[in-house]
């Protein structure tokens, strides 16, 4: 059953991953970016692209702190079958423009945010599900291999809104719409939430036959322990942190996510499937990163030194990166892989071992209905991180593409900065930390 949800649980979110990688597809050439809203010449159509990614991540970033409070509260299979039924609906609608002939910018924007709501089910539910069923032995390795979800679900929304865009870019999103609705169904009648959720009959024998008899149920409803609070999630030691560092972090990863083949169109000067295909390589490269950071962060037993070591490389990584993509189809690949790794790697860390770690801390005293809320908490604030990126790529880019690669440099150097704090926070103690989440909590909500 282990292996069953590993595998289950993997491909779920791959559809996730596959049906957020068309619009930065399809966005790549003008032809296309003019076909859906009739863009004026006075506009500048990235800035309009901009906000279009903005909306979705905006409210990606704002429902996934509601998210993870209901799955706590609610049977995960459920939950996850109609996010992804309403995603796929949402998926497919945006393509559906293409078909009718919509050209209204308001459409679209409407599209992005309720998906970008719908799709906040995902990411709480799929890590809930296999922190439940996998201990903290090897998280490290295990989550590292099983957030490749991630890269593998954007090369496979690559090639297929690659294969159309320059036919039929509505089919680009109708593709992965059905995709993941279908996943929604699989995971209705396949999904297993935890050990506990299996079937449990008493066989007796009789006769020399076993008979099933009515399953015994024992109901202890006094002694559960109830959902975390948000803020009881707040005061878990390292919640804060790792989130800040996120935030950072997935800024930088998420601008490759949405502009990474615009770029590679203006400096390697291919065509849009081409470039949609090249983009890959950075996701190959992110694979790779995950597992390697969950390997040596098992090894270690240090999460933050392992973030903080990976984005120290990852800033001068960058700035090559925007130097030698213009010298030629070689270089770019291999600093496409190079980026890939040192970006994804702590970005997948966090999400994934960290989060599970955090949502078991000891300080819970084995609770284990907090690990939800949590994870919504850092993915949550990841997410800020994620709509700003690509909206400031949008406006950035307008003066040069050497201000995006300056701003995705000041970004992972304040990730690097949050995660070398993390690493003597353990020095700090216990009732100044208190005093400083309070302060947090108190400044942020009042």
């Amino acid at each position: 059953v282990n292996s069953l949800t590993f595998i289950l649980t993997f491909l779920l979110y791959t559809s996730f991953h596959l049906s957020r990688k068309p619009i930065s597809i399809v966005k790549v050439t003008y032809a296309h970016c003019h076909s859906i809203l009739y863009i004026s010449h006075a506009w500048n159509y990235k800035q309009l692209l901009g906000a279009m990614d903005y909306s979705f991540l905006c409210a990606y970033a704002v429902g996934m702190y509601l998210s993870g409070i209901i799955g706590e509260r609610v049977p995960i299979r459920l939950y996850l079958t109609v996010g992804m039924l309403t995603s796929g609906l949402f998926t497919c609608l945006f393509g559906l423009g293409y078909v009718y002939n919509i050209h209204n910018l308001g459409f679209y924007i409407f599209v992005q945010v309720a998906n970008g709501l719908v799709q906040t089910t995902g990411w709480p539910s799929v890590v809930t599900c296999i922190g439940n069923w996998f201990g903290k032995g090897r998280r490290g390795l295990i989550m590292g291999l099983w957030n490749s979800h991630t890269s593998v679900g954007n090369i496979l929304g690559s090639l297929i809104a690659g294969y159309w865009v320059s036919s039929n870019w509505g089919l680009s999103f109708i593709v992965p719409g059905l995709i993941i609705a279908v996943m929604g169904i699989v995971c209705f009648f396949f999904l297993i939430e935890r050990e506990c959720s299996l079937p449990i009959e008493l066989l007796l024998p009789r006769d020399g036959v076993c008979v099933p008899m009515q399953p015994v149920v024992v109901v202890k409803r006094e002694l559960e322990p109830s959902a975390i609070s948000f803020m009881g999630a707040l005061r878990i030691p390292g919640v804060i942190e790792f989130s800040l560092c996120l935030l950072f972090a997935k800024l930088v990863s998420y601008t490759f996510l949405f502009w990474l083949p615009l770029y590679i169109t203006k400096a390697a000067h291919l065509d849009a499937k081409k470039a949609g295909d090249l983009s890959t390589l950075f996701d190959v490269g992110g694979i790779v990163g995950g597992i390697l950071a969950g390997v040596i962060s098992d090894k270690l037993g240090k999460r933050a030194t392992t973030c903080a070591v990976m984005l120290l490389l990852a800033a001068p990584t960058l700035y090559g990166f925007s130097m030698i993509s213009e010298l030629g189809l070689g270089p770019t690949v291999g600093m496409l892989l190079v980026c890939g790794c040192l970006v994804n790697g702590p970005y997948s860390l966090i999400t994934t071992a960290v989060s599970a770690d955090l949502g078991t801390h000891k300080s819970l005293k084995g609770n284990a209905r907090a690990l939800s809320t949590v994870t919504a908490i850092i993915d949550g604030t990841g997410s800020v991180g994620a709509a700003l990126g690509p909206l400031l790529a949008g406006l950035l880019s307008a003066g040069g593409w050497d201000r995006v690669f300056y701003m995705l440099m000041t970004a992972d150097f304040l990730a690097l900065l949050v995660s070398a704090l993390k690493t003597i926070n353990h020095k700090v103690s216990l009732p100044n930390k208190v005093a400083v989440v309070d302060a947090f909590v108190e400044f942020v909500f009042n």
